[in-house]
């Protein structure tokens, strides 16, 4: 007996697949519990259809998703924030911040979740995947200054950051 799905049930299939089961399993616990429905020529058909349908929208939210990574991948954002003379930052970049920043520049509305991106607590140069939509992922360009400054070259944010750890490593054996 071939049935419409209306819940995804376990090792059966997913909702609105069209499934062949034992008359008894249907009548006796699929069809009184309304995980499914028979399977009706009309209701296979508005299946089809609505397929259809979400496969051509999916496929314009595709398009559009592109064309939104395409513009992503050309910005840069700058947070110039208060950091100290090692490099840390007195406080930190979120995700939140980022999508925050996005939504005013841009105009874009970005979940901040959908931004894989660690908390930032140093200056420098950065590089955030930003998940646009199923697989098209967009690399957003994040730039920390300190307040008021230029960001310093490559060579001297690696310095800073190896005195800084070099630092925090012989305070903590210090202290042990």
């Amino acid at each position: 007996m071939e049935v419409v799905l209306t819940t995804d049930v376990d090792k059966l299939g997913l909702r609105g697949d069209v499934v062949n089961v034992a008359r008894g399993y249907a009548r006796n616990f699929l069809l009184p519990r309304g995980l499914a429905e028979v399977a009706t020529p009309g209701l296979v058909r508005e299946l089809q259809r609505r397929d259809a349908q979400r496969a051509r929208h999916d496929a314009k939210t595709v398009d559009e998703a592109h064309a939104i990574a395409k513009r992503v991948e050309g910005i840069e954002l700058r947070f110039d924030v208060n950091a100290g003379p090692t490099g840390a930052l007195f406080g930190s970049v979120t995700a939140t911040n980022v999508a925050d920043r996005l939504r005013e520049e841009q105009g874009l509305r970005v979940d901040r979740r959908k931004l894989q991106m660690e908390t930032i607590k140093r200056i420098g140069r950065y590089t955030v995947a930003f998940e646009v939509f199923g697989d098209v992922v967009a690399e957003l360009r994040v730039v920390v200054a300190p307040e008021g400054q230029e960001l310093p070259p490559e060579e001297e944010l690696a310095a800073l950051e190896a005195a800084a750890c070099s630092s925090a490593c012989a305070s903590a054996c210090s202290c042990a």
